[in-house]
């Protein structure tokens, strides 16, 4: 999952149901062929799961969702990753973040009731990280399927160890 394009399709996709022509238009600087060969890694993977095919002009189209997984790298695959590889993730997880969020702004005013953002210190252990993500997850878990009234908004964690 910590691919660059991996990354990029997962945070394309966020909580949506996307077909893979609307993934070219989201993605249009990666090539047609890997897209498709990177999805198939994700569906392979649980990470996406095809919610969806209908026939257009003789060939079959695919809607995706994220899977089972949760569209975040997990601590022991980051643990694997070289510095390089993790600088390139971290990349284009920022830049999906910045697309995001200048898509917001392209909404309007509406949004910015919707729009935050800060950076806060915690001092933990391991122990106390877990205890978190728990928490959060119960917190958030009614809040991950769209309602009828409801905007979407995208939360993006990360976590870094400072001096």
């Amino acid at each position: 999952m910590a691919h660059p394009v991996r990354l990029r399709i997962l945070q394309a996709v966020g909580g949506r149901d996307l077909t893979t022509a609307q993934l070219r238009e989201l993605l249009t600087d990666v090539p047609q062929a890997t897209l498709y060969r990177h999805i198939a890694v994700l569906v392979d993977a649980g990470v996406l799961a095809v919610v969806s095919e209908r026939r257009v002009r003789g060939t079959v189209e695919r809607t995706y969702a994220l899977g089972e997984r949760m569209a975040h790298v997990e601590q022991a695959e980051l643990a694997t990753l070289s510095d390089e590889q993790l600088r390139a993730s971290f990349l284009a997880f920022v830049g999906e973040l910045l697309r995001t969020f200048e898509s917001a702004l392209d909404i309007g005013e509406a949004s910015r009731s919707h729009l935050g953002f800060g950076t806060g210190a915690l001092y933990v252990d391991e122990e106390d990280l877990m205890r978190i993500q728990q928490g959060l997850n119960e917190l958030i878990a009614p809040y991950l399927d769209a309602k009828a009234g409801k905007q979407r908004v995208m939360l993006s964690t990360v976590l870094f160890p400072s001096e």
